[in-house]
């Protein structure tokens, strides 16, 4: 995703070179290390470990079986990350717009251009038609 974005606010037309604010940095950088598969793993040890040791220690156990507190921990990280996600997808989607809309623009002077070259072709061919 951040290449395509990088593509994008490199191309000639000024609309896709809009600096991006540290929170839409931040969010891009979050969405790409939480989607990566070290951050799975990396959250499942974590995970497994937090369980192992509360298991293991049957003394003193700071979140017993039913792991109460893994869960509020999991719900918060959920509750921020989801967010955070989503903002990063909302810029991709204003992004991919804006690329739509120039695609569009492109697309329709080209039309024209072509409109106006069919005509120029036509009066050529009606002086060479008139000729003979």
């Amino acid at each position: 995703m951040e290449k395509k974005v990088k593509k994008i606010q490199q191309l000639a037309h000024p609309i896709f070179r809009v600096p991006k604010t540290f929170g839409q940095k931040a969010a891009d950088w979050i969405t790409k290390w939480a989607g990566s598969w070290i951050f799975i793993m990396c959250f499942f040890i974590i995970i497994a470990l937090w369980m192992a040791t509360n298991v293991y220690a049957w003394i003193n156990q700071w979140d017993p079986y039913p792991f109460i507190l893994l869960n509020l921990v999991l719900s918060c990280l959920a509750a921020i990350q989801a967010p955070v996600i989503l903002m990063s997808q909302n810029r991709e989607a204003q992004i991919d717009r804006l690329k739509s809309e120039y695609d569009y623009r492109i697309n329709r002077k080209a039309e024209r251009e072509i409109q106006e070259i069919k005509k120029q072709l036509n009066k050529i061919e009606n002086k060479i038609s008139t000729r003979k």
